[in-house]
């Protein structure tokens, strides 16, 4: 039965100025002969599939964190929101704090997204917003209103704001949300992520070893940050990049020698017969 390898995106597998090296491709592509391999990421189904229109990805794709898991048909396997009620509650206890998030939810059947900004953003939200600047999932959010179906909200700011918050929700909220706060270490935030319960990448990862049929043994994971400590735990081999947080690099069964940009994951494929 094939392996399954599922890498992160972002400072992982990318580089950091979002390009594909040639060799990480060959090694990506040599690997998808013998073995499955997917993504999970932060990134939209649409974002990943032009990102990575280069390589031949033959397992699901875990995308929005892990709110969505679609096939690269765009098939969709497991949906978890947040609903409108549960998400403008949070937003109503983001305020108490004078900050507002960005919503990234669903438009429509067709799994396509809507990313809603709000109408204050700290410094730290202007940069992010850049990176945006000609994405047409993009709509102004003046009322700080969420959707039917939220994927995850999402604060980016600076630490002594957001930890605040990170409390305040658990204790409002408790195990009907999932909150992820972390450093963003590579612009000198925070951010802050709220998604459904099972909408993280440990739970969608379960999922589609379910859906393959494979057990943890048959299963690699390669990651950078927080959010795919959750999957390092239950793979079978764990990979963290040299680039990753100090606490990532703890749990992981291997920290390679090189970084992303060193096309850390292309090196061990290469070296996995």
């Amino acid at each position: 039965m094939k392996p399954l390898y599922i890498t992160d995106l972002d400072h992982t597998f990318l580089r950091s100025d979002l390009s594909l090296s040639p060799f990480s491709i060959e090694a990506w592509n040599t690997k998808a002969q013998s073995a499955l391999m997917g993504i999970a990421t932060a990134r939209s189904f649409t974002k990943s599939k032009e990102m990575l229109s280069p390589l031949h990805i033959n397992a699901p794709m875990i995308l929005l964190d892990g709110a969505i898991i679609v096939t690269p048909e765009q098939e969709l396997i497991d949906l978890k929101t947040l609903d409108q009620e549960t998400g403008d509650a949070i937003v109503q206890l983001g305020l108490e704090y004078d900050i507002d998030p960005f919503i990234i939810g669903l438009k429509d059947s067709s799994l396509n997204e809507s990313f809603l900004y709000p109408r204050k953003l700290n410094d730290y939200q202007k940069e992010v917003l850049k990176g945006y600047r000609d994405d047409p999932r993009m709509q102004f959010n003046p009322h700080n209103r969420t959707m039917e179906q939220n994927l995850k909200i999402v604060y980016f700011g600076y630490e002594e704001q957001l930890r605040p918050l990170y409390e305040a929700l658990i204790s409002a909220f408790g195990d009907s949300i999932e909150a992820k706060l972390s450093p963003e270490k590579y612009g000198g935030g925070w951010f802050l992520t709220l998604l459904h319960p099972e909408g993280d990448k440990a739970h969608a990862l379960k999922k589609v070893m379910e859906y393959l049929g494979r057990a943890p043994s048959e299963v690699t994971v390669f990651g950078d940050s927080v959010n795919d400590v959750g999957m390092f735990k239950l793979a079978g081999t764990s990979v963290a990049v040299a680039n990753a947080l100090e606490e990532v690099k703890a749990v992981a069964d291997v920290v390679l020698p090189h970084t992303n940009d060193e096309d850390a994951v292309a090196h061990y494929l290469r070296q996995r017969k």
